[in-house]
């Protein structure tokens, strides 16, 4: 018997105790025995047989390279490491309580190298667990204690697609007769004593260390929310025998006139009403829709023949062509193809036997190919175990236009199915942090709930992924650096954000350090000409379709430089705020010294426009939008540029992640109903079967970036007009822009609690009631009037 208590972040070790000198743990990293070294792939178990003489409460701190799965006496209880980097390596802290007896310590634990995804770094593969009581050191620690390891066989891994572009890592193929079952309870032959490596290292104290060394540092975040769940309705069922050249191997085309065999059994497999037995020489094509947009873990149970095969494949969605090119509507499979990615199972003869994928697929849709021999195979269980960080909305929104509701649905949605122990872009080809997303996706988030958690381990690991000449990388953790400039002015963005929604100013006086080693780079880039000379590399700004993702201007370009003016003024707040007014004062004055510059060089002035070449032969809604946000233009062309931001159609146009700035400019000038219009985009989304916000435009790679998710934060810093005017979010702005709504309310998070708001338009008048938290003062402002509001209950008029 024994009791298990949730695991939880662990904030510090006790120096007092003696459970640390000098940041080197009292426990060793264990690997291989002998020193020896696998080739890559490969998966290992660790085991720890013991005896507890008496009832024993332990707190464990636990970590590996790559990843592991922790096992107490064959009951699983939990997952890591967190991701990180070599210098922010994490651990998990489980607390529990053992009953007098013998028990037994399973980590199954990964080592796949080039098969692993792309954000998953690794220095020296290995596992590491320490007990917190140096008294159960020698009891429990890797290092001290009798452990034991085994490589597991049965396991192989295979590219899914040849294409760069795809970052998950490699697909599972399970040879069931190979595999050690059992392993997760401590059973079979092979396990022999571990070779102990070096000891374990903390990120906070330790200065001295070799390379190759995690720096470990508690885990941030909770458990992720596991369930399972209805895999959805079962649309396709396809024998085909009938079609001997087609192979299980090949993608055949969906024809609903030639499916619908055994659709009812298969919906009460997926369904967990009944188990299903394929018939002998069977070749089987079966479709399952999810009904929504889905990471999880696929889990099958199999008894069957050697020989038989099931193979279950995720997907977006079906293509129209076999080579996967475009998918027209989402919801439509008929005369379509599947292409997508996933596992293979190989049962083990009459043995009913449970396999569960190691690694999160993502999509609507999931393709199960069966292939029986000459005996028949029973698919005893077919499920999907759902996973995400564990975050809920704490806010509302309603407003007369019942449309918007549909919008914050398929927000919410690309934000759960990209949180997990990272914010992540895109679930099915990625799985990536990018500074790109950040911004839209923090501010989403921060309207939206309380947890700020991933939030804040963004902005600490892409301040950890630092280059020596001030940048930060443009995705992170990952095994290979990638830069792209603007999106380290971008993190600056995300540092300043966080200063005005949360109070945390401790958090932020950390960040100031990398805000100003970017600063200084980018500074560092401006010509004797005065102008922004961008840094060599892949400069991307948007997926417009005629740009390929990169602005036009070469080494120069407006946009860019536009965004560093924008940025340095975002730098020179945060030094205000944070008692550094000289260098706030010298940002201002390089920015006005850079705006003056760009309007020298981009202005067209027939146009009453900004150019984003020097050759002024591209015009684009970006360059307006940055010229505007960024505070430093002359009046006259702070006059002149709304207007032509609204009217020239030739402008190109910004699609659905830079739309977030087109948002701001069109709050900034005043014109909700521009904003509302440009909502169309995501109006069509659910006409075109779409659960979550896309990547870009059509033909869109990926179906679930949740950057698209940004008009939520719009809903209520635009619409209702709710932002802070202070660092710490002190105090509150209330500038409410209905446009052509009527109506519109809210209730928001706040770091003290909730700004509650009501607004209806009457003619020229707005009236309302506004609640704010405890302690919390601010501004209403309509038009040219305001009214200033304190905390609690009020009502107003405008």
């Amino acid at each position: 018997m024994r009791t298990i208590i949730e695991r939880e972040p662990y904030t510090d070790l006790d120096l007092n105790r003696g459970w640390i000198d000098k940041g080197i743990w009292p426990a060793n990293w264990v690997g291989l025995p002998g020193g020896a070294v696998l080739p890559k792939p490969y998966i290992c178990a660790y085991r720890l047989i013991f005896t507890a003489a008496k009832q024993l409460s332990s707190l464990l701190h636990v970590t590996a390279d790559e990843g592991y799965e922790l096992y107490l006496d064959g009951v699983r209880l939990g997952r890591g490491p967190e991701r990180g980097d070599a210098r922010n390596w994490f651990f998990e802290s489980y607390n529990l309580t053992l009953e007098p007896g013998e028990h037994t310590f399973v980590a199954k634990v990964w080592a796949l190298g080039p098969a692993a995804p792309r954000s998953q770094m690794s220095l020296c593969n290995g596992f590491l667990l320490s007990p917190d009581d140096i008294a159960q050191i020698p009891l429990l620690a890797t290092g001290t204690a009798p452990w034991q390891v085994k490589t597991l066989s049965g396991y192989e891994f295979v590219k899914p697609f040849a294409h760069d572009f795809f970052s998950v890592g490699y697909s599972t193929v399970m040879h069931g007769r190979d595999i050690s079952w059992g392993w997760e309870h401590g059973k079979g032959e092979g396990w022999a004593p571990v070779a102990v490596l070096h000891p374990g290292s903390n990120a906070s104290t330790r200065n001295r260390y070799a390379p190759g060394v995690h720096l470990l540092t508690p885990a941030t975040l909770p458990p992720m929310q596991e369930q399972e769940r209805v895999p959805g309705k079962v649309r396709y069922v396809r024998n085909l025998n009938q079609e001997s050249k087609i192979e299980v191997s090949d993608t055949p085309r969906v024809d609903l006139s030639s499916g619908g065999e055994q659709t009812e059994c298969w919906e009460k497999l997926v369904r967990g009403q009944s188990s299903l037995e394929i018939p002998p020489n069977t070749s089987l094509q079966v479709i399952v829709d999810m009904q929504d947009y889905v990471c999880g873990f696929t889990e099958v149970t199999l008894h069957g023949p050697r020989g038989s095969s099931v193979r279950v494949s995720w997907a977006e969605s079906l293509f129209h062509e076999a080579d996967a090119k475009t998918k027209g509507n989402r919801n439509e499979i008929d005369g379509k193809y599947f292409v997508g990615y996933g596992d293979r199972f190989y049962p083990n003869g009459p043995e009913t036997l449970h396999y569960s994928a190691d690694h999160v697929s993502a999509g609507r849709y999931v393709e199960v190919r069966v292939r029986t021999t000459t005996d028949p195979l029973t698919i005893e269980s077919f499920a999907v175990r759902t996973t995400r960080y564990p975050w809920e909305v704490q806010s509302t929104f309603e407003a007369s236009d019942a449309r918007l509701a549909a919008i914050i649905q398929l927000g919410v949605r690309a934000l759960q199915a990209s949180s997990h122990d990272a914010p992540i872009d895109g679930p099915y080809y990625e799985q990536m942090m990018w500074a790109g997303d950040g911004v839209q996706t923090s501010l989403a988030g921060y309207v939206l709930m309380r947890d700020d958690r991933l939030v804040r381990k963004m902005l600490r690991l892409f301040d950890s992924s630092r280059q020596p000449g001030g940048l930060t990388a443009a995705r992170w953790p990952a095994r290979d650096t990638l830069i792209i400039a603007p999106y380290s002015l971008l993190w600056i963005t995300m540092v300043r954000e966080f200063a005005f929604w949360r109070d945390d100013a401790a958090f932020v006086r950390s960040m100031l350090p990398g805000v100003r080693a970017i600063t200084e780079a980018f500074l560092s880039y401006i010509g004797s000409d005065g102008l922004l000379q961008i840094p060599m590399g892949w400069n991307f700004v948007d997926w417009v379709p005629a740009w390929g993702g990169v602005a036009p201007g070469d080494d120069r370009s407006a946009i860019i430089g536009w965004q560093l003016v924008r940025t340095l003024g975002c730098a020179a707040e945060l030094e205000t705020a944070h008692g550094e007014p000289e260098l706030a004062q010298r940002l201002r004055r390089r920015a006005a010294e850079l705006a003056a510059a760009l309007t020298h060089a981009f202005w067209v002035e027939e146009r009453s426009v900004f150019a984003d070449n020097e050759d002024h032969t591209s015009y684009s809604e970006h360059t307006q939008c940055e010229a505007l946000l960024s505070g430093c233009l002359d009046p006259e062309r702070s006059r002149r540029l709304p207007a032509s931001l609204l009217a020239d159609s030739n402008l190109a146009r910004t699609t659905i992640s830079y739309s977030h700035y087109l948002f701001e400019a069109y709050r900034l000038i005043g014109n909700t109903d521009a904003l509302l219009s440009r909502l169309d985009l995501w109006h069509s989304l659910p006409e075109r079967g779409l659960l979550t916000t896309p990547e870009g435009p059509e033909p869109t790679r990926s179906d679930c970036h949740a950057w698209g998710s940004h008009p939520i934060y719009h809903f209520f810093a635009t619409i209702l007009g709710i932002r802070p005017s202070s660092p710490g979010f002190r105090t509150v702005s209330i500038r409410p822009q209905l446009g052509s709504l009527t109506y519109a309310s809210g209730t928001m998070v706040h770091p003290s609690g909730e700004i509650v708001l009501q607004i209806r338009r009457e003619g020229s008048l707005l009236r309302g009631e506004v609640s704010l938290p405890d302690g919390v003062m601010g501004r209403i402002q309509h038009g040219d009037q305001s009214v200033d509001l304190h905390c609690g209950r009020q009502r107003f008029s405008l």
